[in-house]
C-alpha cells in the first residue's frame, strides 16, 4: 500500500505541473511543498523499516495519507476542469449571446443595426473575460416562448434577455441563472384617458401582455386575488405589444416596470401614457445558462461578481490602469496580480481587468444604458449597491 501511496503523491505532483501550477505563485508553491514534504516522510520511513513492519505499525497513518492525497487530487481536478462552452467558444472565436427582439435599454440595435443595452453589455463583459474581445459576440434575438428551448439545444452560449429567475425555471428545464443583473418588479402603463391612477381601478380593463412570460401569469394571480375582471390580449413579442397598445386594441400594458419605460419611447405621443405606481411582484431579472457545465457557470456568475464588486472598490473603465500600483489587496486580487487570478475559472489572471477596462463596472454599465444617462433616467433604487442602500452585493474575489 506505502509503494501505491508513493506513486499517487509522485503522480499528483507531475500533474499539479502539467496543469499549469506555478512555482512561483504562492499558493501553488505551499501546495506542491506539501505533496513533496510528504513523499519525502515517506520515503524516509520506507529506508527505516521494512514495508511490512511499518505497515503494520503505522496502518492508521498510511490511511490518513492516502485520504490526504485522493483529497489532493480532487481539489486539483476541480481546478482544472473542462468547460465543454468555453472550449466551443474559443474555437468559434466568438460568443453567441440570446437576447430580446427589441427592449430599450436591455437589448435593442441601434440605427446601424449595432446591439446596445444592459442585457448586450454583460453579454460583452463575458467576451471580454473568455475572449479578451467584448466585440467577439453574435446577437440572436428571440422571444420568450422560444428563449430557453435555444438555450437548452445549445443553440446559444447564454441567455441575457431580461428573464425572471424562478423556481420552475432552475430546476425543471435544468437551467441555470447566473445571478440578478438587474432587480425589477411588475407594473402598468396606461392611458391618461383610462382615469386610472392605482392598479385596482383598472377591473374591467383590456390588458396587452407578451405571452409566455411570468408576467401573463402575474397578471392572472393579482387579478383573481382581487376579484377583478380583466380581458387578456396576448402578444408574441414586446414590440407587438405596444404597437397593439398604441392602436387601440388595450386600455393597459403590463411588463415589467424597467420595461414600460423603454417601451413607451416607443409611442409617437408617449406623454399620452403614464405608468402608475404599483408594482405588483418582484422580478429578478438574470443571465442564464444550461446545467451540466459548472466551470461555463462560475465563469458567467464571476463576471457578473466582478462587475458589481469593482463598482464597490472604486475600480472603473477610467482609472483601472492607475489602479495596478495599488497596495489595497483586495484590488490587487481584483486585476490578478495577487491571489487565485484566474485558474480556477480556466482564464487568463487578466479577466477581471479586462471586463472593467472594455465594458466597465455595473453602475458604468446601469447609467449608460437604463440610468441617468440614457434616455430612460431609471433611478437606481434598489439596483445600487448594499452600502448604498441597494440589492447589489456580490461575494469577495480571494
Amino acid at each position: 500500500m506505502t509503494d501505491t501511496i508513493q506513486a499517487c503523491l509522485l503522480g499528483t505532483l507531475c500533474l499539479l505541473m502539467i496543469s499549469g501550477c506555478d512555482r512561483n505563485n504562492a499558493q501553488d508553491k505551499a501546495l506542491i511543498k506539501a505533496l513533496e514534504n510528504k513523499v519525502e516522510m515517506l520515503e524516509q520511513q520506507m529506508e527505516e523499516q521494512p514495508v511490512q513492519n511499518a505497515l503494520s505499525q503505522d496502518s492508521q497513518r498510511v490511511e490518513e495519507l492516502e485520504q490526504e492525497v485522493n483529497t489532493l487530487r480532487n481539489r486539483l481536478s476541480k481546478q482544472i476542469s473542462f468547460s465543454p462552452t468555453l472550449q466551443r467558444i474559443t474555437e468559434k472565436g466568438y460568443l453567441e449571446c440570446g437576447v430580446s427582439t427589441g427592449l430599450p435599454g436591455f437589448s435593442m440595435p441601434n440605427q446601424q443595426g449595432e446591439w446596445f443595452g444592459l442585457d448586450v453589455e454583460f453579454c460583452q463583459a463575458v467576451a471580454a473575460a473568455t475572449l479578451g474581445d467584448k466585440s467577439k459576440v453574435k446577437f440572436i434575438p428571440l422571444n420568450a416562448r422560444e428563449r430557453f428551448t435555444a438555450l437548452q439545444k445549445g443553440d446559444i452560449d447564454i441567455l441575457s434577455r431580461n428573464t425572471t429567475w424562478t423556481l420552475q425555471r432552475d430546476t425543471a428545464l435544468e437551467l441555470h441563472f447566473a445571478g440578478i443583473l438587474y432587480f425589477d418588479g411588475q407594473g402598468f402603463m396606461v392611458k391618461k384617458s383610462l382615469n386610472a391612477n392605482r392598479a385596482e381601478d383598472l377591473a374591467g380593463a383590456t390588458i396587452c401582455v407578451q405571452s409566455g412570460t411570468t408576467t401573463e401569469l402575474n397578471l392572472e394571480d393579482y387579478f383573481k386575488l382581487n376579484n377583478l375582471i380583466y380581458t387578456l390580449v396576448p402578444f408574441d413579442t414586446a414590440q407587438e405589444t405596444i404597437m397593439g397598445f398604441e392602436e387601440g386594441r388595450c386600455d393597459v400594458l403590463t411588463a415589467d416596470q424597467s420595461g414600460l419605460y423603454g417601451l413607451r419611447l416607443n409611442l409617437k405621443n408617449a406623454e399620452d401614457a403614464i405608468i402608475l405606481p404599483d408594482i405588483i411582484s418582484k422580478e429578478p431579472l438574470g443571465p442564464v445558462v444550461r446545467q451540466g457545465d459548472d466551470q461555463w457557470y462560475n465563469i458567467v456568475k464571476w463576471t457578473l461578481n466582478a462587475m458589481i464588486n469593482a463598482e464597490e472598490l472604486g475600480i472603473n473603465s477610467q482609472n483601472i490602469d492607475e489602479m495596478k500600483s495599488s497596495n489595497i489587496p483586495e484590488v490587487r486580487r481584483f486585476l490578478g496580480l495577487d491571489g487565485p487570478q484566474g485558474k480556477s475559472l480556466g482564464l487568463k489572471p487578466d479577466w477581471a481587468y479586462q471586463i472593467i477596462k472594455q465594458v466597465g463596472n455595473y453602475g458604468e454599465s446601469f447609467d449608460r444604458t437604463v440610468g441617468i444617462q440614457s434616455p430612460l433616467h431609471i433611478q437606481r433604487a434598489q439596483n445600487s449597491l448594499w452600502t448604498q442602500g441597494g440589492l447589489h452585493y456580490a461575494p469577495p474575489i480571494r
